[in-house]
C-alpha cells in the first residue's frame, strides 16, 4: 500500500503559463537553496567526511517527488510507493536501510532525511538530505566491514521513521539509534545538520511560492522538467545508435581473496529510449562489495554524464527518466539479494562513471574520456589516546582522474565535484598523527596528448597504537587509457616499521594493527590517458618534470628525450617518437594493458600481493559462511 499524503486543501495546481523571465529567477533561486543546503550541512556537521569533505547529497523535488535539483536523483517516489504510513504536515522521517528505498541510499551509513514541505495546506515540495555517517555500529569501527556476508554485520539498519510527527519530535527513537553507535556526538551532530538543511531548503521553497505563487512555482517546476526532457531527449537522438554497444570493466577483488567482479552493460537507442542493459555482470559477492544500484541513480548518472559531455548548461534533474530503460539482473552484483552485505560498494559505484565512459565513447571516440573515476579510497584509523579519549577517523582519499578530450585529468582529485580534502591541519589537530608526505605521484597517470591524472601519495605517522582499514580498488585492473593514451599506474599500500622495513599491504584489508611511529604510505592510482602520447608538446612535458609530475624515465613514454641541461633534446625526440610509432603500429581506441590471466601470472610480481582467486560462486559461498 502507497503513503497517504494527508492535506487539509486538497484544491489542484492551476497550469501557469511561465514566462521566460520568471522560469529563470526561479530556477536560479532553486539553484541557490541547494547551495544554500550545503553551507548549512558544512557549517554544523561534526564528522570530518561531512564537515570536511562534504559527502553529503542534496535534494529539492516537486510535490510529485520528482527532483528540481540535486545530484543522485529522486528516490521519494518509490519511496512513498512502498511506505505504509502518512505524509503530513510537519513530519520529518528518517531511513538508513537501502532495502527499504530500492537502493536509493546504497549502503546503511548514509543517513537519509525527507521534509516534506506544506504551504496553506497542500503538499507543494519535498526537501531531502543523506550523508555518509562514519560510524554506525557494526562490527568494526566505521561500520564498513570488508569481510561482512550480510547487511546484519554492517550496523545498525534504520527502516523509514519520523523523528518529528506533526511537529512532535520522537526523542526516545533518536536516543535508541544513537545507543548503537560508536560516536554519537557526531552522529547526532550531523543527523541535526542534514535536518537543519533541509529546513533551510523548505523555508526557501515557501519564500518562492510566496512571492510568485503556488501555481506558478508548481508550473514552474514542471517547465524545468520539460525542458530537460525535452533536451535530453535530442541528446539521445543524435548521439546514441540504435545498434547495440557493449562495454565491461573489473571490481580488482572483494578482501576476501577472491576477484575480479566483472560488470557489463549493453546500450543501444529504441524507440526514442536509451536501453542499458546489464545482462552479463557477476552475481553479487558473499562480501560486501556489492552495490545496490537504484535505477533510478543509474538514470541520473546516465544524464549527468550526458550533459556534462555533450551540454553542461543544462540543469539536470528528473524530468527525463522515461526516456532510459535500466536493466539489472535480480541477485547481481548491482542488484543484489537481501540481506547482502552492502557497505564495500563505493568501487563499484566509481565504476559506474568509468563504465559510462566506455559505453558513450565507442561511437563518438572524440568524446570517449579514459578510465580512472574508478574507486573513492577509504581510510580508518581507530584506537585510545594517552587521555584514555576514543579516536576514530574516516577519511576519502583522491586518484586520478582520466584524460580528456580537451584536456588533461587533474592530479588527485575527487570522484564527486563537491568533494574536497581534508585539511592535513585538521587531520593533525584532531588524531594522533603526523602527514609526513601528501603530493602527487610523478608518471602514475597514463601518457597520453592528454596526460592523466597522477595519484597521490600520503604518509601517515600513527602517533599512538591502534588499528587501520584500508578500502581501494585499481590495484590490480589498471585504469585503461582511450585513442592512443597509455592506462594509468596502479595503488599500492605500504606499511613501513620504525626500523625501515616495508611491508605491502592489502588495498581492502581489515583491523590491521598498527603501533606508535608505523608510517603507512597510501598511495592510490593515477587516471588513463586520452590520445597519442606522441602527439603531446615536448615542452610540456620538459616543463611537468620541473614541477614533478613526470620524471626524465618517464618522459620516455610520450617519446620526449631531455638533455642534460633540462631541455628538450629535439632531434633525440623526433627519432625516438618515429621508432616508437613504428614499434607500436596502428592506435587502438581502448588500452586496458594485460588481460587478466597475464594480470594473475604477474601479479605477485607488479604488485607484491598475491593474485586475487577467480571466483567460484557455489565454492566461494560455502568458504564465505
Amino acid at each position: 500500500m502507497p503513503a497517504r499524503i494527508i492535506q487539509t486543501n486538497e484544491a489542484a495546481f492551476e497550469k501557469k503559463v511561465i514566462d521566460p523571465v520568471t522560469l529563470d529567477i526561479i530556477e536560479n533561486a532553486l539553484r541557490n537553496a541547494r547551495v544554500e543546503m550545503d553551507a548549512t550541512l558544512v557549517r554544523t556537521a561534526m564528522s570530518p567526511g561531512i564537515r570536511e569533505q562534504g559527502d553529503a547529497f542534496p535534494l529539492i523535488a516537486d510535490h510529485k517527488g520528482r527532483m528540481i535539483v540535486g545530484q543522485f536523483g529522486s528516490y521519494i517516489g518509490p519511496f512513498l510507493d512502498g511506505y505504509e504510513g502518512t505524509v503530513e504536515e510537519g513530519d520529518l522521517i528518517m531511513l538508513s536501510d537501502p532495502y527499504s528505498v530500492g537502493g536509493a541510499v546504497s549502503h546503511s551509513n548514509d543517513w537519509l532525511v525527507l521534509l516534506p514541505v506544506f504551504k496553506d495546506g497542500r503538499l507543494i515540495a519535498y526537501t531531502s538530505m543523506f550523508g555518509h555517517q562514519s560510524d554506525i555500529g557494526g562490527m568494526v569501527a566505521g561500520s564498513m566491514p570488508i569481510v561482512a556476508t550480510s547487511i546484519f554485520q554492517e550496523g545498525v539498519r534504520i527502516p523509514p521513521v519520523k523523528i518529528y510527527k506533526q511537529g512532535v519530535y520522537n526523542e526516545d527513537v533518536i536516543k535508541l539509534i544513537m545507543h548503537q553507535v560508536r560516536t554519537p556526538d557526531w552522529c547526532k551532530a550531523d543527523l541535526n545538520a542534514l535536518i537543519a538543511s533541509c529546513r533551510v531548503a523548505s523555508r526557501r521553497v515557501i519564500e518562492m511560492a510566496g512571492r510568485f505563487g503556488d501555481d506558478v512555482f508548481v508550473s514552474a517546476c514542471e517547465e524545468l522538467l520539460a525542458r530537460n526532457h525535452k533536451a535530453m531527449s535530442q541528446l539521445i537522438d543524435t548521439a546514441i545508435s540504435e545498434e547495440k554497444v557493449s562495454f565491461e570493466d573489473y571490481i580488482c577483488d572483494d578482501g576476501m581473496g577472491y576477484g575480479p567482479y566483472k560488470i557489463k552493460c549493453t546500450m543501444w537507442r529504441e524507440n526514442g529510449r536509451v536501453v542499458l542493459d546489464f545482462d552479463g555482470t557477476d552475481p553479487q559477492s558473499k562480501a560486501s562489495i556489492n552495490f545496490f544500484l537504484n535505477e533510478n541513480m543509474m538514470r541520473m548518472f546516465f544524464g549527468i554524464y550526458m550533459i556534462m559531455v555533450f551540454d553542461p548548461q543544462i540543469l539536470f534533474n528528473d524530468g527525463y527518466y522515461d526516456l532510459i530503460d535500466v536493466r539489472i539482473p535480480e541477485g547481481s552484483l548491482l542488484k543484489p539479494r537481501f540481506p547482502a552485505a552492502l557497505s564495500g560498494r563505493t568501487h563499484a559505484l566509481g565504476r559506474m562513471f568509468d563504465i559510462l565512459g566506455g559505453l558513450l565513447g565507442q561511437k563518438t571516440p572524440e568524446f570517449l574520456t579514459a578510465a580512472g573515476f574508478s574507486s573513492s579510497p577509504h581510510l580508518f584509523y581507530s584506537g585510545f589516546d594517552k587521555a584514555g579519549e576514543y579516536f576514530q577517523l574516516f577519511q576519502i582519499g583522491f586518484g586520478g582522474i582520466p584524460g580528456r578530450p580537451l584536456g588533461d585529468g587533474p592530479d588527485g582529485h575527487s570522484l564527486f565535484p563537491n568533494f574536497t580534502n581534508v585539511p592535513n591541519e585538521f587531520l593533525e589537530r584532531y588524531f594522533p598523527l603526523v602527514i609526513e608526505r601528501y603530493e602527487t605521484v610523478a608518471d602514475s597517470g597514463g601518457a597520453g596528448l592528454h596526460r592523466g591524472g597522477n595519484g597521490i601519495l600520503m604518509s601517515y605517522r600513527f602517533l599512538e597504537n591502534g588499528k587501520i582499514a584500508i578500502h581501494d580498488d585499481r590495484w590490480f585492473v589498471p585504469p585503461w587509457g582511450v585513442n592512443g593514451g597509455a592506462p594509468g599506474a596502479r595503488a599500492r599500500k605500504i606499511l613501513e616499521k620504525p626500523d625501515g622495513s616495508q611491508t605491502i599491504v592489502g588495498n581492502k584489508i581489515e583491523d590491521l594493527e598498527v603501533e606508535a611511529n608505523d608510517v603507512l604510505h597510501f598511495i592510490t592510482w593515477g587516471g588513463g590517458g586520452w590520445g597519442d602520447p606522441f602527439d603531446r608538446d615536448p615542452a610540456l612535458v620538459a616543463k611537468e618534470i620541473e614541477q614533478g609530475l613526470v620524471t626524465i624515465e618517464g618522459a620516455k613514454a610520450y617519446g620526449v628525450v631531455i638533455a642534460v641541461d633540462g631541455t628538450v633534446n629535439d632531434p633525440a625526440t623526433r627519432a625516438l617518437r618515429d621508432q616508437l610509432r613504428n614499434e607500436r603500429g596502428e592506435v587502438s581506441v581502448f588500452d586496458f594493458g594485460p588481460d587478466i590471466e597475464t594480470l594473475r601470472r604477474q601479479c605477485e610480481d607488479e604488485t607484491g600481493l598475491p593474485a586475487p582467486r577467480a571466483p567460484q560462486w557455489d565454492i566461494y559461498a560455502e568458504a564465505a559462511e
